[in-house]
């Protein structure tokens, strides 16, 4: 069933793929009409996790960034659709580049370095825009997707201009293959992790867990961390923005790495919430309680 549907909707992607961007985003208003105004999709869950993180806000201003995050939701379903074809020229005149000399500091130096950022703006166009850069290859670490077809779809599409892939999985291996690569390697810090393995720490008001990866792996090589963000300036429009984090992973102490590019990401949310992925189910896990952490350290070692 899977592939029957995979492959009914191949032309259909592609096709939309080749429409204008005036003609997407025409598309993306009445898209925007069905899924939030008919369907509602994930409305309870948006507008749950808007209020847990602004709980000094009013029903009114809620409702305005809520409206806004799916108008933008859409956007990001076409755009990301447009990605399956988009050409390099047209790539570039959707972004503009801020600052990168970070990345081309550590370039010049032969240094590999860890990309954190988070499902804000268009990170998909955004990676795609990032391999035109004359500066490190990216790697991207990825969640394989269930359905192997539409998998291998999102795998073509985000490598197809230069970039590569590591699955969530394997990344660490991948990466030591790699290793006399000149790599930037992206870690996406605000996924769901499981409960017991993760940090937890206090985001956008909530208590949050948090993965730990992008901190085990640069401190095992003493990567440094570049913060890296796709904020819209206007409809159709990005702005690449990064900057150094942290410099020397290893001279800090346990889990504070995790907690600065957490909270790096959390003050580019609070600047603009419209474009950050509300309808995930971030904080569907709760700290787990000492005794089931005794229990669980109990179990490993056995």
């Amino acid at each position: 069933m899977s592939a029957i549907i995979y492959y009914l909707a191949l032309p259909f992607l592609y096709l939309i793929s080749y429409l204008p961007f005036k003609i997407l985003y025409l598309l993306s208003d009445v898209f925007y009409v069905l899924v939030y105004r008919l369907i509602a999709y994930r409305r309870d869950v948006v507008t749950e996790n808007l209020n847990n993180a602004f709980p000094e806000k009013s029903t009114t201003e809620i409702d305005k960034i809520r409206s806004d995050f799916y108008r933008y939701f859409c956007d990001l379903i076409f755009e990301t659709i447009k990605n399956l074809s988009i050409s390099t020229t047209a790539l570039k005149r959707r972004f503009s580049c801020g600052d990168i000399s970070a990345f081309e500091h550590y370039f010049e130096q032969k240094q590999s370095v860890i990309i954190t950022m988070g499902h804000l703006g268009n990170w998909e166009l955004g990676g795609s825009y990032f391999s035109q850069l004359p500066i490190h290859q990216l790697y991207i670490i990825y969640h394989p997707l269930s359905n192997k077809h539409f998998d291998k779809l999102f795998n073509k599409m985000r490598t197809r201009l230069g970039n590569k892939t590591y699955p969530m999985k394997s990344a660490y291996k991948e990466m030591i293959k790699n290793k006399s690569q000149v790599t930037a390697t992206g870690f996406v810090g605000d996924q769901t992790p499981a409960a017991a393995s993760a940090h937890w720490m206090t985001f956008l008001n909530q208590d949050t867990a948090v993965f730990k990866g992008t901190e085990v792996i640069s401190k095992k090589h003493d990567y440094p961390i570049i913060y890296l963000s796709f904020i819209r300036e206007k409809r159709g429009q990005y702005k690449l923005h990064s900057e150094l984090l942290i410099e020397h992973p290893q001279q800090l102490s346990e889990n504070e790495v995790t907690e600065i590019h957490t909270k790096r990401l959390e003050q580019d949310i609070l600047k603009h919430p419209e474009i950050w992925l509300w309808s995930h189910r971030r904080w569907k896990h709760k700290r787990p309680s000492p005794q089931r952490n005794a229990q669980l350290y109990s179990d490993e070692e056995v």
